[in-house]
């Protein structure tokens, strides 16, 4: 079974920056989509960036100039750099992987969440 592990969140000032990383445990053969979504209180989950496997990355419209999702292939990792935060950025974030993993197969995995809360 395939397990995302994210790290990064917390509280910043509005204009700060965080970074966001997760790491799957498997071993991937290939990936399809690895992406970054968030959820705020009393909003249904959003896209914020995702990265496909031609490796061009999509943003939603909220975030575009300000956020960067990479990746790392060699280490199973999907990162998402955010910049000039807003207080409206407040949210759970969630990551997620959608691969072909080694001996498993085919697998859309969503990490535990991490809260990044931007206030002064």
């Amino acid at each position: 079974q395939v397990q995302l592990v994210e790290s990064g969140g917390g509280l910043v000032q509005p204009g700060g920056s965080l970074r966001l990383s997760c790491v799957t445990s498997g071993r991937i053969s290939s990936i399809k989509v690895m992406g970054w979504y968030r959820q705020a209180p009393g909003k249904q989950r959003e896209l914020v960036a995702t990265v496909g496997s031609g490796g061009s990355p999509n943003y939603a419209d909220s975030v575009k100039g300000r956020f960067t999702i990479s990746r790392d292939n060699a280490k199973n990792t999907v990162s998402l750099e955010m910049n000039s935060l807003k207080p409206e950025d407040t949210a759970v974030y969630y990551c997620n992987v959608r691969a072909v993993y080694s001996g498993i197969g085919f697998s859309d995995d969503w990490g535990q969440g991490t809260q990044v809360t931007v206030s002064s």
